[in-house]
């Protein structure tokens, strides 16, 4: 009578190759997660920047409003010494 012992090598190929694509996408994830944080806050630098150079030249309330919404200010004169202290 013969004995056999059968390792299936297959289904241990086919575990570590799931954890391997869970822990890819989890990484890829997070990377696209913390790109579009980056660019959110690149977006916002500019918009602000932009706003002030518009206040600077042209004292508009609408662009007030638009920087104030931003930079959560209602007051006008803390606005304009926002944008002062950036155009410095």
């Amino acid at each position: 009578m013969r004995f056999e012992v059968k390792t299936d090598q297959r289904r241990f190929f086919d575990y570590f190759s799931e954890i391997y694509l869970v822990t890819l996408i989890f990484f890829f994830g997070v990377l696209f997660f913390n790109l579009v944080l980056s660019l959110q806050k690149i977006s916002r630098y500019h918009e602000t920047n932009y706003l002030c150079n518009l206040i600077l030249v042209e004292k508009s309330s609408d662009n007030f409003k638009k920087l104030g919404r931003i930079i959560n200010q209602k007051d006008k004169q803390k606005i304009w010494d926002f944008c002062k202290l950036i155009s410095r």
